[in-house]
């Protein structure tokens, strides 16, 4: 995959399809260094603007509201962030309001910590003051990357690290 190094800040935007070309690539290449199927960003690409109306929007999945964020830079996709709007039960115990990726070109440079960062502050937009953030026990970095955001500790539950993190009041200059 050839890299587009970004340009100025990263910002977590609604979907959109001005990013298609570096979202499909850099997908691609995390599927692949994952190991995990492709055969969803054929139908991604062939109806672009279909798929990033799916990913609009406040929408409904686990039982709760939802809203799902691009980080991007300039027109360069870097990873996905989705913020759930309340807990369920089952989503108290493990899987947190926010979850978050980068895509694999661009991992292990900071964008995941500046993303969660952004996030703390959309979600003190939405209301909520506390976040629960989970990552896999395996998954040093994402710990490192809640840690590093405030996070603080609070045991461990179906496979999962749980965190609490204050959210942000949002910067003047950001509203």
């Amino acid at each position: 995959m050839d890299l587009v190094e970004p340009v100025g800040p990263a910002r977590l935007i609604p979907p959109t399809v001005r990013v298609k070309a570096s979202y499909l690539s850099g997908e691609r290449a995390d599927c692949l260094a994952r190991g995990t199927p492709t055969d969803w960003l054929g139908p991604a690409s062939d109806d672009f603007d279909a798929f990033v109306e799916e990913r609009s929007g406040v929408r409904t999945r686990w039982g709760v509201p939802y809203t799902t964020f691009w980080y991007v830079c300039g027109d360069q996709y870097i990873g996905t962030l989705v913020i759930r709007h309340r807990l369920t039960p089952e989503l108290a115990e493990a899987g947190g309001h926010i979850g978050y990726h980068v895509v694999a070109p661009w991992q292990r440079q900071g964008h995941a910590t500046r993303m969660l960062g952004a996030a703390l502050i959309k979600c003190r937009q939405m209301g909520l003051e506390r976040v629960l953030v989970t990552c896999d026990v395996g998954n040093i970095a994402s710990r490192k990357t809640i840690l590093a955001n405030g996070g603080v500790a609070d045991g461990q539950a179906r496979g999962e690290y749980r965190f609490w993190i204050r959210t942000q009041e949002p910067d003047p200059i950001d509203l």
